[in-house]
């Protein structure tokens, strides 16, 4: 795994220090007017209403959020999920949403469990439970069969989603997927208790800068606008929290997912149609494993898209929409959806 995704992953637990040693530049400083936000992001705009379902997990009582989204104009009989990634939650679909919703697809948007609305609990997190979690959702929604897209670490669950549910997963897309490799031995192990020490001993401008470099990281040179600040700011202001200890823990156990629970021997279990979808420019290895991903699942098919990172749905819509409908809405047959 490069560098650059490993920071992208444990972004809440990188000192600035190191981050900008890396990039060789100064960062900038905590801005003053952030207010002490939710660690349930409670203050956080979502697109559309959001709602809850409980779950008990390891003998904790939990809620899991999620959006469900009705199509607009005519329904096509055909239900997304979106999986998001490891920095965000729901909030970061409208884009995606909206688009999907148009076409005429039901669109379903969890939390997953540690992330955006959903409980912080301290709990061993996998990518399996999330998994179950997600199959959950469905069946108490109705739904029956699902398309599903997942993003960055959402990429990573899309993968065991559709390895572990051929059943009811009709199509996946592998959007930019971090974990392209087996890390295990690659570095070594770090446990939480280290890396929540860490995150506690930062200073508000280190963790601003820390997510701030990480955040910029997702676009290449150049692209950075500065209306991506506001998801630098979501991620500062839980810090500022009497409950940041709560979230910083929880983030110190599940940046080790990627360790724990590799999804590389997921693909060639992969038996649904599969896009593999994402910037090119993301990271050096990025098209090189991409390709070797789609080489692996079946009848794959690829789609890099030149000169964008990591969050192409942000960087520009207009060429990240038309592979992805056009994948999504070849073939459509029938009502695969309760409603």
């Amino acid at each position: 795994m490069s560098k650059r995704f490993l920071l992208i992953a444990c972004l809440a637990l990188t000192t600035a220090f190191s981050v900008s040693a890396q990039r060789g530049a100064n960062l900038p400083k905590a801005p003053t007017d952030v207010q002490p936000g939710s660690i349930t992001y409670e203050d956080v705009a979502y697109p559309y209403p959001v709602h809850y379902m409980p779950l008990t997990m390891y003998g904790q009582d939990v809620r899991m959020a999620y959006m469900d989204v009705p199509p607009e104009g005519t329904p096509n009989g055909h239900t997304v999920m979106l999986f998001h990634g490891m920095n965000f939650g729901g909030f970061y679909f409208e884009g995606p949403i909206n688009v999907l919703r148009k076409e005429g697809f039901r669109v379903v948007v969890p939390d997953q469990i540690g992330f955006g609305r959903s409980s912080k609990a301290i709990i061993p997190y996998n990518f399996n439970d999330m998994v179950l979690n997600s199959r959950k959702l469905l069946t108490m929604l109705g739904v029956s069969k699902v398309m599903i897209i997942g993003h960055s670490m959402g990429g990573m669950l899309a993968t065991r989603f559709a390895a572990s549910f051929p059943d009811i997963t009709e199509k996946a897309v592998i959007y930019n997927q971090i974990g392209l490799k087996d890390p295990r031995y690659d570095r070594p192990w770090g446990s939480a208790d280290d890396s929540y020490k860490r995150a506690m001993a930062q200073t508000d401008d280190q963790r601003w800068g820390g997510f701030w470099a990480n955040i910029n990281r997702y676009f290449p040179p150049g692209a950075w606008k500065p209306e991506y600040e506001k998801y630098v700011r979501i991620l500062y202001a839980p810090t500022l929290s009497s409950e940041w200890p709560r979230l910083a823990m929880v983030r110190s156990i599940y940046q080790q997912i990627l360790f724990l629970d590799p999804v590389d021997s997921d693909w060639a279990k992969i038996k649904v149609k599969t896009l593999i979808l994402g910037g090119e420019a993301d990271t050096p290895d990025y098209a090189e494993r991409s390709r070797h991903i789609a080489s692996i699942i079946s009848g794959a098919q690829i789609v890099l898209l030149p000169g964008l990172g990591h969050v192409p749905h942000l960087q520009a819509p207009e060429m990240f929409y038309p592979p992805l409908l056009k994948f999504l809405k070849s073939d459509l047959t029938g009502s695969n959806s309760a409603r």
